[in-house]
């Protein structure tokens, strides 16, 4: 099969494998398992907390083009860090006929494997979150002392020795003649015009815009307010204009700020990808709509094709039909004796599918006897520059290959069964109202869900027998048509 390798450094981890390191093992996975490489995405300094990344977001894009089926990354954390990105990209690549494989966590198509691969990329988000509390604890002890604690730094302040704010004695003073323009009636622009005509640049060494003006002119620093996530401290820097010059300014600010338009709530569909129609087997794929009757904004799953008016399967509202799939799925598998069974599953497949080492100390015992045989010949005098490089090249392989055991047996280490039952029982004890919480549980657990006029019927992950819903057992309004025809 074609494929293409992903790699990703991080900046918040220096000590990370290194690019070349990444691609080094992609291509020897990719070569041992028959894979044909055309191409390498590679994002230097991204963390995959976030999906805004141009080499990421340029091979999600060009697997639609059918040239690849697989991605290759060296750890599953380097494709995403963030169980939402990592389900919902690969949801979307699994269209295109791709799949994300790993280069050193062996995971199978299996159950095993995608519970697996459900803790493997959870331990990575939970290491994430964990760096990030880490980091804001550190910059939380800066704060309460008033540091700073990096990012650009306000126009008309500068930092010194000691980490702390002190006042540009060239710049403050224009800063305070801006606020006072502002709230004699001035525009803006004129604003602008007038700094940029004194030399005063942006936090980015920039000229001034509307823009950066706006948001000297709503920044309480310039009231000598410390703040720093929930820390704030009054007077914790110095002021350069007062409370009442400052208060002058928000009034006009608000008077003269349009209304701004009504965001959308940023929805998750967590069963995209799960549910199916029992009567066509089409995807049933979130919507939204707002009453005719009443404006109200409903939520829901509908059949790809009953839009397209190839199917006659009703909508289903979104909190209905999540509520009963996810508390059948608690009730049903997340229980002491299936969860421990499952812990036990994954842990002894782990074990039986490392084959890398085997074939690493294989390579090992070869090198060595052929270091044998050549000191042998040089027993016998047989010794010649050749020879003597030849040697030398083999001692040297040797060393390498002993450094690569040590790595992979360090890498390979599998989860003990302890630490997959923490996780796995860390999402059975968890909130099922948070969101986070239950879209986990549907990717770990949930196979599919077909949806038919008299029943539910769920396929697990950890069962080889299915989970039939009657309508005594379901909430009745889940299939109710919604209230009102969307506009």
């Amino acid at each position: 099969m074609n494929a293409v390798i992903y790699a990703r450094y991080s900046c918040d981890n220096q000590r990370e494998e290194s690019i070349e390191g990444q691609l080094r093992e992609c291509r020897a996975f990719a070569e041992r398992n028959n894979y044909t490489l055309i191409d390498t995405y590679i994002d230097r300094a991204m963390s995959a907390k976030t999906d805004n990344r141009p080499e990421f977001q340029k091979m999600i894009k060009d697997s639609a083009k059918g040239q690849f089926n697989a991605i290759i990354v060296w750890k599953l954390d380097r494709f995403a860090r963030n169980r939402y990105d990592s389900a919902h990209y690969k949801a979307m690549l699994r269209k295109n006929g791709v799949k994300v494989v790993s280069a050193t966590e062996v995971i199978s198509e299996g159950a095993e494997g995608i519970i697996l691969e459900s803790v493997l990329e959870g331990y990575a988000e939970y290491y994430s979150a964990e760096l990030s509390e880490k980091v804001i604890r550190g910059m939380t002890e800066n704060a309460l002392k008033c540091q700073y604690n990096g990012g650009f730094v306000p126009v008309g302040f500068k930092i010194d020795e000691n980490k702390h704010y002190q006042l540009d004695e060239l710049v403050a003073p224009l800063i305070q003649e801006a606020f006072m323009m502002y709230v004699n009636g001035r525009p803006i622009k004129d604003i602008v015009e007038f700094l940029n005509s004194h030399g005063v640049l942006s936090s980015q060494g920039k000229p001034l815009t509307k823009s950066s003006v706006s948001t000297i002119l709503q920044n309480r620093k310039y009231i000598g307010e410390y703040q720093y996530r929930d820390v704030v401290v009054p007077n914790g820097i110095p002021a350069v204009i007062s409370d009442e010059l400052f208060s002058l300014a928000q009034q006009r600010l608000e008077k003269n700020r349009h209304a701004p338009a009504t965001m959308k709530a940023d929805i998750k569909y967590i069963l995209s990808t799960k549910l199916r129609c029992g009567d066509c087997g089409g995807m049933m794929v979130g919507e939204s709509g707002t009453s005719s009757t009443n404006n109200k904004v409903y939520h829901y799953y509908k059949c790809a094709n009953a839009k397209k008016r190839k199917c006659g399967r009703k909508a289903l509202r979104k909190a209905d039909i999540e509520d009963i799939v996810i508390e059948r799925t608690v009730k049903t598998v997340m229980n002491d004796v299936i969860l421990d069974s499952i812990a036990e599953r994954v842990f002894e497949f782990q074990q039986r599918e490392n084959t890398v080492l085997p074939l690493l100390q294989n390579e090992l015992a070869d090198v060595e006897k052929a270091i044998c045989n050549f000191m042998k010949a040089i027993e016998m005098g047989i010794i010649t520059e050749s020879t003597m490089a030849r040697l030398s090249e083999l001692e040297q392989q040797k060393s390498d290959i002993k450094v690569k055991i040590a790595r992979e047996e360090i890498k390979s280490a599998v989860l003990s069964k302890e630490q997959i039952m923490f996780w796995l029982h860390k999402m059975k004890d968890s909130d099922i109202l948070n969101e986070d919480n239950r879209e986990r549980i549907v990717d770990t657990f949930i196979n599919s869900i077909y949806v038919y006029d008299d029943k539910i019927v769920i396929n697990y992950n950890c069962r080889e027998d299915s989970e039939t819903i009657l309508p005594d057992n379901m909430v009745e309004s889940s299939y109710l048509s919604i209230v009102g025809e969307p506009k």
